[in-house]
């Protein structure tokens, strides 16, 4: 069991990925028992929303999740931009999973400073403390995105910095193993595309998107968990772990929530920074990626840590423009994480997710 026994701190771990995260860690459903998980944010608020949804919990079926919440759960008010912050809360931790970013595009486009301080700096300051510190951290997980490959944006341009500030980690740190997890939207996260539709169809329309055609990557909260607990047990140092995701495009998206709902669509241009299509590997990565179950794997370019020989999975760029969903495959794939008109989205409890 890969996670028994251990100590893992998320950072990030009030947001969407992290709750879920934290949620699964406590059931033991996924490598072992933790000794202990820390819960590290700058948001006591949140924080707070978070301990009580754990104490309130009274439904039989999470005793063990509750019990487990009052042996292992510790929360730590910190801010990973700061690296004493950062450096106080690595002390007797085994695993780190690093979920703290901004995320949303147009605001890393308005603020590119704050999005540097946090996707880059902060990574960098995480890098540092595990290096100075002599801890005993064993693993670092990167939580990054498909707009990190060819990034025209500055929340994938700081991404893609994070990769390579973490990678270059398993050269300055050798006891310590690094591996980013790259994917593309995840379905009913907070500020995704998904709660903002079903907001709009509430409110009687109109439901706004930018180009038809637009395509997206899509996986749920559960699956973007699953990829980081495989990266932890088969990643190797430098890797950059990535889901093969089915994708959409935007306008089956709307159409498939907006079902029999009497809401106009209205198409409002494509925003700053964003692609038309996402890529989850690019051309100049193919060489380097093999597959590894239902995710590939794409090999660090530092010589000092290849794997040896492999043939490439992939002989083009991994894009969300190649394999995507019909209507009736978009329908299904809402149908399947409930989030069809009437069926209710349940973000906060991580089971239904998504």
């Amino acid at each position: 069991m890969i996670l028994n026994n251990k100590t893992v701190l998320v950072t990030g771990g009030t947001g969407s990925l992290g709750k879920v995260l934290v949620r699964r860690l406590l059931s033991s459903e996924s490598g072992g028992t933790p000794k202990k998980i820390i819960v590290f944010s700058r948001d006591e608020g949140k924080q707070h929303d978070m301990r009580v949804n754990y104490l309130n919990n009274k439904y039989g079926t999470d005793e063990i999740i509750y019990k487990n919440f009052n042996n292992l759960l510790e929360f730590r008010i910190g801010d990973i931009r700061n690296y004493a912050d950062i450096r106080s809360a690595i002390d007797e931790v085994d695993i780190v999973i690093n979920a703290a970013a901004l995320k949303q595009v147009p605001t890393c486009e308005y603020f590119p400073k704050q999005a540097i301080d946090t996707n880059s700096n902060g990574v960098f300051n995480l890098v540092r403390a595990i290096q100075e510190s002599n801890s005993h951290v064993e693993t670092v997980i990167g939580i990054s995105t498909d707009k990190a490959a060819k990034p025209i944006n500055v929340m994938g341009m700081t991404k893609a910095l994070q990769e390579r500030i973490m990678i270059s980690g398993n050269i300055t740190i050798p006891r310590t193993k690094f591996i980013c997890v790259r994917y593309g939207n995840v379905i009913a996260s907070r500020g995704s595309v998904i709660p903002l539709f079903k907001h709009q169809i509430e409110v009687g329309g109109p439901v706004t998107i930018t180009v038809p055609e637009m395509t997206r990557f899509l996986l749920s909260l559960n699956q973007a968990v699953d990829t980081i607990f495989f990266a932890i047990e088969h990643g190797e140092r430098g890797e950059i772990i990535v889901p093969n995701a089915p994708s959409v495009t935007v306008l089956n998206l709307a159409k498939a929530l907006i079902a029999e709902t009497d809401v106009d669509i209205k198409i409002t241009g494509i925003r700053p920074g964003e692609k038309m299509h996402e890529i989850m590997v690019s051309d100049e990565e193919c060489t380097m990626t093999q597959a590894k179950e239902n995710y590939y794997s794409i090999k660090p370019m530092l010589p000092e840590l290849h794997h040896g020989e492999f043939k490439p999975a992939l002989n083009k760029e991994f894009s969300s423009e190649d394999n995507v969903l019909d209507f009736d495959g978009t329908n299904a794939l809402l149908k399947k994480h409930n989030l069809l008109p009437g069926m209710e989205v349940k973000e906060e409890s991580g089971e239904i997710l998504i």
